[in-house]
């Protein structure tokens, strides 16, 4: 690893930073304490609700984490569009018996503030998604002493982060569940995206910054094909979203590994951008018509997400997960990365040992 990650955990293992509930601070301390890089989300978080949960995890372990912040994002959505889906999502809040959200209850998630409370009171890592930082910012934190990283998913986001001053890239590859961290939303690229392997490759050839890779890792074989390939540290979101330790509503821990649910799409169903699920009869009912609308449908819909969370019904939730979902294992987030280490370890020694021959 580069001796700036290095300083910040033992294990080339990163816990992603997963919006919703599931990166809580007792996950974040767990994989810290054991070793990893834990996260918290600060997206869909008050500010406040973000210190408050930092203040957590620091009272949990004394070890290096990192907070994840969403980008505000810029007003392209179609009023029109928001419209026509609202009204087709009638019959879902008449199901649940609750009413849809305010398309326009923000954009910025709160951004400001929230950098404003980590400049003042520094942690370890900040990350960065669905945009790159300003080099005003990024330079402000590392005037801090905060380590920076940017998600890409392409090598030209990857180019703009080197400009801008980040630290480090994660590199998020398409089998990545939750949403694909692109820095411009564009309908005409769905389904576009580049394997992690190709696209660790192609970064390398652009940038000099350490890559994180992200995106379907759920064992440690497959860490060790990522270092292989030149990145620094692996991102695993899906793998620890299992973990007793996660926030993650119960009924999503179960879908993981549920024969119900046999594959994942990318939809716009549930927020209005390109994000990796298990596909479900929400996803299937109106994924095909949601418009490029980030984040207004995810305001819209965010009632009747936890509407069918609270009735049992996983058939309407958002169930975000990794292409290699059906590998997840319901470990304690210590444990799991212990086994994580020894996969990558053992895995790592017969690469060597094939090569010597």
């Amino acid at each position: 690893m580069s001796s700036a990650l290095t300083d910040l955990c033992r294990h080339p293992i990163v816990q992603a930073p997963m919006a919703g509930g599931a990166s809580c601070p007792q996950l974040a301390a767990a994989v810290s304490e054991a070793g990893g890089l834990g996260f918290l989300a600060a997206g869909y978080k008050t500010a406040d609700g973000m210190y408050q949960e930092v203040k957590q995890v620091r009272g949990l372990t004394a070890q290096p984490f990192g907070v994840n912040l969403l980008m505000p994002q810029p007003n392209t959505a179609d009023p029109g569009a928001v419209e026509i889906y609202r009204n087709q999502l009638a019959g879902e809040a008449a199901w649940y018996e609750t009413p849809l959200g305010d398309p326009d209850s923000g954009r910025d998630d709160g951004y400001e503030a929230k950098l404003a409370i980590l400049l003042d009171d520094p942690v370890p890592v900040v990350s960065f998604t669905f945009g790159c930082p300003t080099r005003d910012v990024l330079d402000s934190f590392a005037k801090a002493g905060t380590f920076t990283v940017v998600t890409v998913t392409t090598p030209e986001e990857a180019q703009a982060a080197q400009w801008a001053g980040a630290d480090a890239v994660c590199v998020q590859g398409i089998e990545a569940g939750g949403h694909q961290g692109t820095h411009r939303d564009d309908p005409e690229s769905d389904g576009a995206g580049i394997g992690l392997l190709s696209l660790i490759a192609l970064i390398r050839e652009t940038v000099q910054l350490p890559l994180i890779a992200a995106g379907g890792l759920m064992r440690g074989g497959q860490i060790a094909g990522v270092l292989a390939a030149g990145a620094v540290a692996a991102q695993l979101g899906t793998a620890f979203l299992v973990c007793p330790e996660s926030g993650a509503n119960a009924l999503h821990k179960q879908a993981m590994t549920n024969p119900l649910f046999v594959r994942t799409e990318l939809t716009r169903a549930f927020s209005g951008r390109p994000a990796r699920g298990l596909v479900n009869r929400f996803m299937r009912e109106h994924g095909p018509y949601a418009p490029a609308a980030y984040p207004q449908v995810h305001h819209l819909t965010s009632g009747l997400r936890k509407a069918a969370a609270r009735t049992g019904d996983a058939q309407g939730m958002a169930l975000w997960a990794g292409q290699g979902h059906r590998l997840a294992r319901e470990l304690p987030a210590g444990r799991l990365v212990d086994v994580l280490v020894a996969e990558t370890d053992s895995a790592r020694a017969a690469l060597a040992l094939g090569g010597s021959r």
